[in-house]
């Protein structure tokens, strides 16, 4: 099996006895690796990865009323003693983090490399590679998958429900969970030990409600946790993060992160929240120095009262983008712009693109509007085409008013030749 990626060789191979694909694990040779949104495009106006388009939140410390030079941040930074390891703890940063979140204490807050670092390693303390399995709930976040197939476990699929029609705020129905359907999934399969929900969804912008989640924590025949993604929960009205239900619940571990709301991408902070049984295991499972000193001094300086009403300000401003642009979408229904699918929580937009004139989604006609845009209008959004209920879908991450002032031009042009 040829290794993925990686072109065909003619050149020998020395030692002649050796053949590396007799070296690595079956699983991982036929592993296809999360596609990221840089692996396509890299430049342009990037509205394809759900990244903070206003950037990020961190208030700048103020000297003598003056703001610092970036070259004085860049000495600051240098200056942290990065000869040494970092603190394995970071009890400043839960600290913050459990005040943010409402919760009791520090013992409650796990700190990962993003969630990705999250997902991978409640699939290596939880599940039994090649005896037990995970559910996952399409469309979603695609890394659940990539985790199983790296860490040799089984997946079960129930795919969301997406019912209901356009309504007046021009969404095309909601996505929900088919909650007796994942019952019966588990009735049926006693060896699922996570099941993973993505609140608000990626791709379907939709929040999951508490009442969902609750029905599946409380299922007896479950033995296993609960894992909520909530990559996206400050885009969405307050109340509905499942983070209420951890001192309720043993069964139920949060996700959250500083990449998305607090527009810290780059950094890789992800955020575990549950009881602290759960979170000690992921602690002692996780490397020693995981969170490095940089990322750590940022995210310390982000979780400050100044940043996080900053960081509030700018999903306020988000938000109203958001509705903007819903409504200018809307107004390109002429050309074949469908009614946004799902509920609009996140800091993205999911809209159809029909046949041209007519009614029915197509991938096709989608796929060369989401070509063109990235290869000739310097456009980029992201092709959700392929992922159930999504049928002809473009994905368009919230931008700024200038942005989404171009991205609707670009759209409107572009589909006027398609």
């Amino acid at each position: 099996m040829p290794i993925h990626g990686l072109p065909p060789s003619s050149a020998p191979i020395k030692p002649a006895h050796f053949d590396i694909e007799r070296v690595i694990r079956p699983n991982i040779l036929a592993l296809h690796p999360y596609r990221c949104a840089r692996d396509d495009y890299s430049e342009g106006i990037l509205l394809d990865a759900n990244e903070n388009a206003l950037g990020h939140s961190i208030a700048a410390p103020q000297a003598n009323g003056e703001t610092p030079s970036p070259e004085a941040e860049l000495d600051a930074t240098a200056d942290l003693d990065l000869h040494r390891y970092p603190d394995p703890s970071h009890p400043l940063i839960k600290s913050r983090i459990a005040e943010l979140r409402g919760l009791p204490s520090t013992d409650h807050v796990f700190l990962g490399v993003g969630s990705d670092e999250v997902i991978d390693l409640l699939m290596r303390v939880c599940v039994v590679p090649e005896r037990e399995k995970i559910l996952i709930t399409p469309p979603t976040y695609g890394m659940y998958a990539v985790c199983a197939q790296v860490n040799d476990v089984g997946v079960v699929k129930v795919n969301l429900e997406l019912s209901g029609d356009a309504g007046e705020g021009g969404e095309r129905g909601r996505f929900s969970v088919r909650v007796d359907e994942v019952k019966r999934a588990i009735d049926a399969d006693p060896t699922i030990k996570l099941i993973f929900l993505c609140s608000p969804g990626n791709p379907t912008g939709t929040l999951i409600s508490l009442s969902s989640i609750r029905a599946l924590l409380d299922y007896e025949p479950f033995k296993g946790i609960v894992v909520v993604d909530e990559a996206y929960i400050d885009f969405a009205e307050p109340g509905g993060s499942a983070t209420t239900l951890i001192s309720e619940y043993a069964n139920v571990c949060v996700m959250q992160t500083l990449s998305k709301s607090f527009g810290l991408a780059a950094i890789r902070l992800g955020i575990a929240l549950a009881q602290p049984p759960l979170i000690q295991v992921l602690s002692n499972t996780k490397a020693p120095y995981n969170v490095s000193t940089p990322t750590a001094h940022l995210a310390v300086r982000a979780l400050s009262p100044e940043s996080i009403k900053t960081m509030q300000a700018k999903v306020g401003e988000l938000t109203k983008n958001r509705a903007v642009l819903i409504a200018s979408l809307r107004a390109l229904a002429p050309l074949g712009v469908g009614a946004a699918v799902g509920r609009q929580d996140a800091n993205f937009v999911v809209v159809p693109i029909l046949q041209r004139g007519g009614s029915a989604p197509d991938n096709t006609r989608a796929h060369a509007l989401y070509k063109t845009l990235a290869e000739e209008e310097g456009v980029v959004v992201r092709f959700r085409g392929n992922e159930p209920g999504c049928l002809g879908c473009l994905r368009i991450t919230v931008g700024s008013e200038a942005e989404n002032v171009v991205v609707i031009d670009k759209m409107k042009k572009t589909l006027e030749k398609l």
